[in-house]
This record gives C-alpha cells, sequence and structure tokens, in this order.
C-alpha cells in the first residue's frame, strides 16, 4: 500500500483522484487545499489529515518523513500555474509525483523539471487519459495500419459554456489558466499527437478570451480546429446539463464517439504509473508547446485552413 498526498482536494477533478487512490488499494495519507469545501473526502478517506495553509502542509509532510513514514506520491489538482511550484516541493523531498494536465504551462517549465527529476531522484507522471481510451487507442491503430502517405482530414469542435464566474475566476486569467486553448483543450492536442505523430504547422485565427480556433498539421493528419466557452455558439443539439456542452471530432467525415468510456481511466492512469509506465515529462512536450504557441503567435490572416464553425461565426467574430 502506497502513502500518497493530495494538493488541491476542492477542485472539480479531485474526486478522480480519490477514487484511482481508493480504488489502487493506496493509502491518502493527507491532503491540502486552501479552501475547506472537500466533505468529498470523507467518501474515500475519512481519516486523512487536512491542511488549508501550506505550510502547515509541508510540516506534515516533513514530521513524515522524520518518522520514517515517508510519502510515495503527492497528487496535484491545484490551479495550473500551481503545478509547476507544488511538482517542485514534491520533488525535492524526493517524492514521486501525479499531476494533472496541463503538466505546466511553458516548455521551459518542462525542461526545469527535467532537472529536478535527475537532482532529487524522484519522477513525474502525468495524466493523460485519453491516451488510454478504446476509442483513441482503435483510431490510432487504424491511423498506423493506413498507407504511410495517408493523410486524414480531421474538424476538432468543443464547446462547452461556462457561467460568469469562470472569467473571474483564476481560469479567466491566461497567466494562470494558460487560457481557452491549454484549459479546456490541452487534452484533445495531446490525443491528436498520440494519433497523428509529430507536429509540422500550427496556425491561429482567432483568439479571444472565451473563444479561439485555428489549424493544425500533423503527420499524418490536417486538423481545423474550434474552442470555446461562450454559451452563444452552442448548436441547438447541444448536450444540456450541468455545463451545456458540444463536442464533436470529425475523421474523414466520420465522427469519433468517445462519449462513454471515461469512468476509470483516471484509476487506470495511476495504475500505469503504480507499474512504473506512466506518462512523464517527455511525453507531454508536444502539447504543451502547441498550446504556448496558440497563446502566443500572431494570428494568420489566411483562413483558406479555417475551421467551418468560424468561417460561418467569422462576420460575427472578425
Amino acid at each position: 500500500m502506497k502513502k500518497f498526498a493530495l494538493i488541491g482536494a476542492s477542485g472539480y477533478i479531485a474526486p478522480r483522484h480519490l477514487k484511482a487512490i481508493k480504488e489502487t488499494g493506496n493509502d491518502l495519507v493527507v491532503a491540502m487545499d486552501i479552501n475547506d469545501s472537500v466533505g468529498i473526502m470523507d467518501s474515500h478517506f475519512p481519516d486523512a489529515e487536512f491542511f488549508t495553509e501550506f505550510e502547515e502542509f509541508e510540516a506534515f509532510v516533513e514530521d513524515q518523513t522524520l518518522k520514517g513514514e515517508k510519502l510515495d506520491y503527492v497528487s496535484i489538482c491545484s490551479p495550473n500555474y500551481l503545478h509547476a511550484p507544488h511538482m517542485k516541493f514534491a520533488l525535492k523531498k524526493g517524492i514521486d509525483v501525479i499531476c494533472e494536465k496541463p503538466l505546466v504551462l511553458s516548455s521551459e517549465d518542462l525542461d526545469i523539471l527535467a532537472v529536478y527529476e535527475e537532482k532529487y531522484g524522484a519522477k513525474v507522471n502525468s495524466i493523460l487519459q485519453l491516451r488510454l481510451h478504446p476509442s483513441i487507442i482503435a483510431l490510432r491503430d487504424k491511423v498506423a495500419e493506413a498507407p504511410e502517405d495517408k493523410v486524414f482530414d480531421v474538424d476538432l469542435t468543443y464547446l462547452t459554456s461556462r457561467g460568469k464566474w469562470y472569467m473571474k475566476s483564476w481560469k479567466g486569467f491566461d497567466h494562470k489558466s494558460g487560457g481557452v486553448a491549454t484549459n479546456i483543450g490541452v487534452h484533445f492536442y495531446d490525443m491528436l499527437h498520440f494519433i497523428f505523430g509529430d507536429i509540422v504547422k500550427n496556425e491561429v485565427h482567432y483568439r479571444d478570451e472565451k473563444t479561439t480556433a485555428g489549424y493544425l498539421e500533423y503527420k499524418r493528419a490536417r486538423v481545423r480546429w474550434f474552442l470555446s466557452i461562450d454559451a452563444d455558439y452552442l448548436p441547438d443539439n447541444a448536450v444540456h446539463g450541468e455545463k451545456s456542452t458540444y463536442r464533436s471530432i470529425l475523421v474523414e467525415g466520420e465522427e469519433l464517439e468517445f462519449s462513454g468510456g471515461f469512468t476509470d481511466l483516471h484509476t487506470q492512469s495511476y495504475q500505469r504509473i503504480l507499474d512504473n509506465n506512466g506518462y512523464g515529462i517527455d511525453d507531454n512536450r508536444t502539447a504543451i508547446e502547441t498550446v504556448e504557441k496558440i497563446r502566443t503567435a500572431s494570428l494568420s490572416r489566411d483562413l483558406s485552413c479555417a475551421h467551418p464553425y468560424l468561417k460561418k461565426k467569422k462576420n460575427e467574430l472578425l
């Protein structure tokens, strides 16, 4: 049984980590969050210590080591801009990390983390759960079996509405979240790289605080993409619930169906990590470099490869 700590226990994604720690037969020793709405912990680890001050959490972790009960892993579910410092904290203690996506906000941070790994002898593991989805694996196999010169045409559309709170939270600030493409899209860009290979071209056609669109070319795919948290762009057939959402990935005009099969992907990710088969720093590099460029690149005036949704909406957007 491995001993875990968790940073960011009140966040949206934390319950999946709590469930994964439990289902892989391990123990959560301590959790930390500046917010105290963490009652979900009682469903999994009611005896775990909890702190709202990082200094108290850090002192507890150090005390555990002095008592010969050093933690094995620190799971990180904190806001995006805190991932790097929280990983550095764990690595300096010689504790392996399991971090949510995006792993970091810049490729420079990846290089620094690699230095920390080597210096302190601990490892960074990331959650790239789409790589484990059966539909994604099946498509990757299909691409691998296609003629080597076959380049697939792909349209990626992801619209997920957010209320006024979003722009006032850390997610609404690019320097904290990385912007829309990073915050809601980084796992899609990793998925595209995982399936279609190395990136060849990255054009950005539109970018504001709620919407971004562009064109990506991989070794085996041409991808037109459109991402937004603006409810005004939701089509009539959007899925309405806690967050009204429309997601479509068309590959050669055929819809990729992967709406199901997500329930245990974090648990599978944890098991791979525990088996020393997790995804590390280098596995994240292409996706992090992709969103970094999307966030900073000059907009392309050539819309010949623009997403059809952008073309349809350009009178409103441009």
